[in-house]
């Protein structure tokens, strides 16, 4: 994103959370490529059958965004990484829908052969990877932000300090310390 889209869309923000729904109008196409590739990240990490695409992706957290009432939008960095953590729950909810109605709700009659294409393997490690990311919440909300913003929504560790307000170096340090512990979290999980 050129440098005057950059200004030009925290000033969209800051005018959209003061109530100016025109700049909301103005602000969504000049997001929407960025919004895409956020999605597209996302997206890389789930299964080749996933039967969310990327569009519906965009959509579903352009509806969740759009509802954001309370957030006072910092900068462009701060909107995307709002809108990288919806993402990621959107498809949290949607693994966990999977994985619930694999376990006998909506049951269908599937072919064993269908049964070997199709692996909840990346949905039950997303569902893993959510459980341990909920528990460093609980003591170390700053890191599980980092691996949120940096992991689900691909921002640089540039904009990740621009959004939190710390330096690179420290972002990456915590960022570091971060996988550590969830790379061991999530192997006692799986």
């Amino acid at each position: 994103m050129e440098k005057r889209s950059t200004s030009e869309v925290t000033e969209l923000l800051v005018g959209w959370g003061n109530g100016d729904e025109t700049a909301l109008d103005r602000l969504m196409p000049i997001v929407d490529a960025e919004l895409h590739r956020i999605a597209h990240h996302h997206m890389n990490r789930e299964n080749q059958g996933h039967t969310l695409q990327t569009s519906a992706l965009v959509n579903e957290a352009y509806l969740k965004l759009i509802n954001q009432r309370d957030v006072r939008w910092q900068n462009r960095s701060h909107f995307f990484a709002i809108a990288s953590k919806l993402m990621r729950r959107i498809l949290l909810d949607h693994a966990k829908a999977q994985h619930r109605a694999k376990r006998g709700g909506d049951a269908q009659q599937v072919s064993l052969s269908e049964v070997f294409i199709s692996s909840d393997k990346p949905s039950a490690e997303l569902i893993a990877l959510d459980d341990a990311l909920n528990k460093l919440a609980e003591f170390d909300q700053r890191k599980s932000n980092i691996v949120e913003m940096r992991y689900f929504g691909g921002l640089t560790m540039e904009e990740i300090a621009e959004v939190l307000g710390i330096s690179e170096p420290t972002i990456r340090r915590h960022w570091n310390m971060a996988k550590a512990w969830l790379r061991r979290e999530v192997s006692r999980q799986t």
